[in-house]
């Protein structure tokens, strides 16, 4: 077979072989992109979940510095916002004992609780605030951990026995346990409202200890004429007497009074502890 001939049996096989790899190696190369690009975005996507994932754990309120215009009572207040603007809030999941609500009687340590609040938040003072997650209450009053040199407000009410752990509803149940934690100690201690029976409840305060509290004579022992020495009788029926100095002075209703820690032994209270 002569040159012409050949070239001219052989050259469209030898073209058509040649046009078929260079499509094959393209497809090939088309195809390893779609897998990569395809396991890049199987990797970005994981990624964005466990970014979600972990920002839904990690959920928090804004953190603002305020100023305090008026403690309205134990666990509501009002603050001037950084804007400027005025805004009443309630203090997250922690309920004190009314005093100046319209058609009930004012509680048995609810004086102590709003007292306790406005001496640790006077007038003009800055506080720290963080929010809840909502924000607001079916009021539209602000819900919020108040920080008062570091330590929250919140807590302190618990652990001086002035307030219940109360109205818990997700989400906002970030601190839920230390602030339960403060209340068992509060318990344990019975101390503020802790110190009268039955008192407070999971429901709220019963009215009817208001009462009775009211009603309650205290029994003055006569031998000075300013005794300070207040003793209390608590629900286990121990008899504790405290001094003015004491840590649990301010909130404890006396049954008796006395002049000396010795009146107070001979009639068979002993010292609190705290």
């Amino acid at each position: 077979m002569n040159r012409n001939s050949f070239l001219h049996s052989y050259l469209p096989v030898f073209l058509l072989t040649a046009i078929s790899l260079i499509t094959l190696t393209g497809c090939q190369a088309a195809s390893d992109n779609l897998i990569n690009e395809s396991k890049q975005e199987d990797s970005m996507s994981n990624e964005d979940i466990q970014s979600s994932t972990n920002s839904s754990k990690e959920e928090k309120g804004r953190t603002f510095t305020a100023e305090i215009v008026r403690v309205v009572d134990g666990d509501t207040v009002k603050i001037k916002m950084p804007n400027g603007n005025e805004e009443t809030v309630r203090l997250l999941l922690v309920d004190t004992p009314e005093t100046v609500h319209p058609s009930k009687p004012v509680q048995p340590f609810g004086p102590e609780a709003s007292k306790f609040t406005k001496d640790l938040m006077p007038e003009g003072s800055k506080v720290e605030v963080e929010t809840g997650i909502g924000e607001r209450d079916k009021y539209g009053r602000l819900l919020a951990y108040f920080y008062v040199d570091g330590k929250m407000v919140n807590k302190l009410l618990l652990e001086k026995g002035l307030a219940r752990v109360a109205y818990v509803y997700a989400p906002n149940t970030k601190y839920l346990d230390e602030l339960e934690d403060m209340q068992k100690q509060a318990q344990k201690e019975e101390i503020g409202i802790w110190s009268i029976e039955n008192y407070a409840t999971s429901k709220g305060f019963d009215d009817s200890k208001s009462r009775e509290e009211s009603e309650k004579k205290t029994t003055v022992n006569s031998s000075c004429n300013n005794p300070e020495i207040k003793g209390n009788i608590n629900s286990r029926g121990n008899k504790i007497y405290h001094i003015p100095s004491g840590q649990y002075y301010d909130i404890t209703k006396p049954e008796e009074m006395f002049c000396t820690e010795q009146d107070a032994q001979e009639a068979g209270f002993r010292k609190s502890q705290s």
